[in-house]
């Protein structure tokens, strides 16, 4: 009776000190890594001048080349709205590839994004 006693004792004891030490933790990383996504769409929204959109564009860029977080993916949202902008200045191509992209990584955007892309056609 006290063997177990002290067998339940030293696991409860080993599980208490792994939950202290991290060690039962997975990850301490967001999901995604958005940079400076806020501060820059924020700009963006309200300034919407050149300035603002290189800024929100390069954070784009580098949201979907470099993801650190755990998921290593990119946001979602990300690769529509990009390819929006995109669209808006006239890469009409490239911004349906990343309309196309979205859907592809978060497949329940497709009602949404195939709408954009249908008012693209007309």
């Amino acid at each position: 009776m006290k063997k177990t006693i002290l067998k339940k004792g030293g696991f409860i004891a080993v599980c208490v000190l792994m939950a202290f030490t991290g060690i039962a933790c997975a990850s301490n990383k967001p999901l995604y890594d958005w940079y400076d996504y806020q501060e820059d769409s924020y700009k963006y929204l309200k300034n919407a001048d050149d300035k603002s959109l290189k800024q929100l564009t390069e954070t784009y860029e580098k949201m979907i080349k470099k993801q650190n977080a755990s998921r290593a993916a990119v946001p979602p949202g990300v690769y529509a709205d990009y390819g929006y902008l995109l669209i808006k200045a006239g890469k009409v191509k490239d911004g349906k590839a990343m309309l196309q992209k979205e859907v592809e990584l978060y497949p329940e955007s497709k009602v949404f994004v195939s709408q954009i892309i249908k008012r693209l056609e007309k």
